[in-house]
């Protein structure tokens, strides 16, 4: 496919396309606008030498379009940035109707692509920004700039073309985001070696699972590969999830229609509706499905459940599209230290945080207490039957509490080696 990315200056193309080269090498192929390549080679202004200008562009045109050509045959999305159409809307609003003319007498010999995507953003936005981009070369006053895009919106109209509009006059992240879903590109991380895809990180809440995702973050991406065996980490975590429910509920109570899902304990919240947990756990499944894990990732789902068969039903839901390349680790604390280090993380300033909310008191006692991990997987390590599937799982105490890098390291490292292991054995 061939995408031309247009826009009015100063609007993002340069930038965006320059993020897509870096995060999608295998994938795309940018090449730069063509008439400031040629100005540039050529040392031309813009505006006072558009006979030469011209002249200097049709000649480079035939290697432009085998360019082209060549990086279909790889089989990448070719991303160029603008086109002639745009040039010759410029010429337009110019007057320079040397150029129109040749324009006209060539546009049909001209490789165009298969879709245009234009970056929208008013006038006005455009000169800020080129004001803040400070090259007077490639400075465009706004009467030019209404006469161009009214030219270039007539051209496109008359050749009926595939034009898609992304808003660029917001967060550039957000920008960023659109193309690329309109591209369907999808982020490969560079491949280090087979990794482990799925690790279902388990253990009672403030067992230490969120610092040992901490701590594998700080990893480098060759040792966290090598030794460890998991790759680009991307978690999914349903706290979140769960604290969103409880906001809801504030807003129903205010309404007058009482809470649905919680109830109050103290400055937080308890569960009180149990199909919460099930709820929660198809979140999770929607969002793994939504985004599967990449090659060379790993994503990591991290959870507590409670209860005589919390952790049984719990894996019964996710599919066996997961489970055939899921690994299990639990991180096994007794009910009292797992009550101790909730106090202690506790923020009341960050109660919404993954490493500073507090589980009430009423809920360890009620939901984790007890759960059903030891009947599950008896032993240390082994293969846990979930859906006909066997899932790997590693059982690691994790008392007393790590603190630093060493600490991870001595515990984790032998732990996740034999998980591995028995991921490579099923």
């Amino acid at each position: 496919m061939h995408v031309s990315l247009e826009g009015l200056p100063a609007v993002g193309k340069s930038e965006v396309l320059a993020l897509l080269r870096l995060y999608y090498p295998d994938q795309v192929l940018v090449l730069p606008e063509l008439v400031k390549e040629v100005a540039e080679r050529e040392g031309l202004d813009l505006f006072r030498d558009r006979p030469r200008l011209g002249t200097r562009i049709w000649d480079a045109l035939p290697a432009r379009m085998e360019a082209i050509h060549a990086a279909q045959e790889t089989g990448k999305v070719v991303l160029e940035e603008s086109h002639l159409g745009v040039h010759a809307a410029y010429a337009a609003a110019l007057g320079d109707e040397e150029f129109l003319a040749q324009f006209r007498k060539r546009e049909g010999e001209i490789r165009w692509p298969d879709r245009f995507i234009r970056l929208g953003a008013p006038i006005p936005v455009s000169l800020v920004r080129q004001a803040a981009r400070g090259d007077p070369r490639y400075t465009v006053p706004q009467d030019v700039l209404v006469r161009m895009l009214t030219a270039l919106d007539a051209w496109h109209l008359q050749r009926k073309s595939a034009l898609g509009v992304i808003d660029a006059d917001r967060p550039p992240a957000e920008v960023v985001a659109e193309l690329v879903g309109t591209l369907g590109l999808t982020y490969r991380a560079p491949s280090l070696g087979p990794v482990i895809p799925y690790l279902f990180l388990l253990g009672r809440p403030a067992s230490g699972k969120s610092e040992l995702i901490q701590f594998l973050r700080g990893l480098s991406p060759e040792e966290r590969a090598t030794t460890y065996h998991l790759g680009t980490l991307r978690g999914l975590d349903d706290f979140p999830i769960l604290w969103r429910l409880f906001l809801e509920d504030d807003l129903w109570e205010r309404i007058g229609r009482g809470r649905l899902h919680s109830r109050r304990a103290g400055e937080n919240y308890a569960v009180a509706n149990d199909h919460v947990w099930p709820f929660l756990t198809l979140r999770l499944v929607e969002e793994l499905a939504q985004r599967p894990a990449g090659p060379g990732e790993t994503v990591i789902v991290e959870f507590a459940r409670g209860g005589v068969d919390g952790y049984r039903k719990t894996l019964g839901l996710f599919p066996t599209s997961i489970l055939r390349e899921a690994a299990l680790l639990y991180l096994s604390v007794p009910a009292q230290e797992s009550w101790r280090r909730n106090l202690a993380r506790y923020d009341r300033a960050r109660r919404d945080g993954i490493l500073t909310h507090s589980v009430p008191e009423e809920e360890m006692a009620r939901t984790y207490a007890v759960d059903d991990w030891i009947s599950l997987a008896p032993k240390p390590e082994g293969h846990l039957t979930v859906r006909g599937i066997p899932v790997p799982y590693v059982t690691v105490p994790n008392v007393p509490e790590p603190l630093v890098p060493a600490d991870f390291a001595r515990r984790f490292r032998p732990a996740l080696e034999a998980l591995w292991a028995l991921h490579r054995a099923r």
